[in-house]
């Protein structure tokens, strides 16, 4: 069984009325891949180091493949080029853990 794969983003939103654009944008993309998100914005408290985005996002996905597939797909590359407009980010797609 192949492990979940995991998008973990930071954000910082410079335009939010633009961001409305992206989250719009990326949701057929994210449905199609079969991404669930575990972490949307909730409260948060930095405890350690100097986070200095504003909103923290971690999606899942069924696998690291699905993952990787729904970043690049058209789809969500055309969303992500509005989230470039509208924040900066810092996103990565990583492994799980299944220990």
């Amino acid at each position: 069984m192949a492990k979940k794969g995991y998008w973990i983003a930071h954000v910082t939103i410079t335009d939010p009325e633009r961001y409305k654009d992206y989250i719009a944008a990326n949701a057929e993309p994210l449905r199609r891949y079969g991404a669930r998100f575990l972490v949307r914005n909730g409260a948060c408290e930095a405890v350690r180091g100097q986070m200095q985005a504003r909103r923290h996002v971690v999606i899942e996905f069924d696998s690291y493949a699905a993952a990787q597939a729904c970043h690049a797909s058209p789809e969500y590359q055309a969303a992500a080029r509005i989230r470039d407009e509208a924040s900066t980010a810092d996103l990565i797609i990583i492994e799980g853990y299944e220990g």
